[in-house]
């Protein structure tokens, strides 16, 4: 029987993990890059140099391979917010995926909002903003508790947290410069336990293996930006509090208008209830879906994502967690400069518990102070008996692991 043929969108680290797992399911795996030096082209049968941010791109260089070379059977990415250009190519090549629309809405944070709030899901107060001289008058108002972030940029760029003394305009300006459209908006700043989810919809009904406690230690460090280090799983959250969650995060993906596919959720908890941040309608970064997940569970996430995407059956107790193995993620955020020396790496490796160690730096690259959740310069995925456990191996880890700066 012809292997059937996978197009994962974007070839970055963080894809790697998924694009092995396609070719274990048998896939012929073709993947789309701009880069031509991304390391997922390494693991493909074909490779698409295509920018994974312009669907327009991509899917001219999707048709012209399935008309010329083999027909594609499904569409997927991993670890990058590009679900318009994965709905687009879907959609042109009659493919398994989300509606258009519904990925439209995910890739512009005002509208998705909107879209909550219609819906009844719940979400932090919010509104477009103009300029610096409107969010004077938001603050005169409403206080300091706010958030100003950019509407249709990723990876948490350009997002600050706001506090007296800021200069606004400057504020606004850096957020404006992280969006393509020059657009900004800001949002009540709730303070709670953060929740990262991932799910996945069959004909409307949710399922949600994938929920870890997101850990900021460094929120007051890295100020005004929201520097994310990591998360643990299990959650400490109380199971009727999770269901919670769960739920609003599945409420979320229906108001976008899925019914069937995979959504990543960005949820604040605030005495007990869940409200929404942001909703990702692709498979997440940072390895949660790959290597976090199958950890902490035992379910394949990233092999139902491939199911869905080939129009294969899915059983939905593929979807049911078999355990709960206590996993911790943490990051490297090394002193700003240029790298001179990256050493211990094997003396980290060895430490108990480590399972997963990615450095994703080496000598003469350069590294700023953290201004967004791409800013780090390692990985490490620990286990342990406990919690406590596996985050004192993560921790070691990261302190045999020796990545030197200099400045300039």
């Amino acid at each position: 029987m012809k292997k059937k043929t996978l197009l994962i969108v974007s070839g970055g680290v963080q894809a790697t993990h998924g694009i092995k797992r396609a070719k274990d399911f048998g896939c012929h795996v073709v993947v789309s890059d701009l880069n031509p030096n991304a390391p997922g082209f390494a693991l493909a049968d074909d490779r698409l140099i295509a920018s994974t941010y312009d669907p327009a791109e991509t899917l001219a260089a999707a048709e012209r391979y399935h008309r010329t070379v083999r027909p594609i059977d499904g569409v997927i990415t991993i670890g990058c917010d590009a679900p318009l250009t994965v709905a687009t190519v879907a959609e042109r090549l009659r493919l398994p995926g989300i509606p258009v629309e519904a990925a439209r809405l995910a890739q512009d944070k005002l509208a998705m909002k909107r879209r909550f709030a219609e819906a009844g899901v719940p979400v932090p107060w919010f509104t477009a903003l103009a300029d610096a001289h409107q969010l004077a008058a938001i603050i005169k108002r409403r206080g300091h508790d706010l958030v100003v972030k950019p509407v249709d940029s990723r990876g948490s760029r350009g997002v600050q947290r706001l506090k007296g003394g800021m200069d606004l305009e400057a504020v606004w300006k850096r957020a404006a410069a992280q969006s393509p459209t020059r657009r900004v908006m800001v949002e009540e700043y709730l303070r709670g336990p953060q929740i990262s989810t991932e799910s996945i919809l069959i004909d409307g009904e949710g399922f949600t293996p994938g929920f870890s406690d997101r850990n900021y230690e460094y929120l007051e460090r890295y100020a005004p930006y929201f520097i994310e280090n990591g998360g643990d799983l299990p959650s400490h959250l109380d199971h009727r509090t999770q269901d919670a969650v769960r739920r609003t995060a599945e409420a979320a993906g229906r108001a976008l208008g899925i019914t069937t596919g995979n959504i990543k959720g960005d949820i604040v908890v605030v005495d007990g209830k869940p409200y929404v941040i942001e909703l990702a309608a692709r498979a997440s970064g940072g390895y949660f879906c790959t290597r976090e997940i199958p950890l902490n569970t035992g379910v394949d996430f990233i092999g139902a994502v491939i199911k869905i995407a080939l129009g294969e059956h899915l059983d939905p107790n593929e979807l049911i967690p078999k355990r709960l193995t206590p996993i911790v993620q943490r990051y490297a955020f090394p002193e700003p400069g240029r790298v001179t020396r990256v050493a211990g790496l094997e003396d980290a490796r060895r430490v108990p518990g480590i399972e997963e160690l990615i450095v994703t730096v080496a000598p003469g690259d350069e590294i700023s102070t953290p201004t967004h959740s791409g800013c780090t310069a390692a990985m490490v995925l620990a286990t342990g008996n406990n919690i406590a456990a596996a985050r004192s191996a993560a921790a070691a880890a990261l302190a045999a692991l020796r990545i030197e700066t200099a400045r300039a």
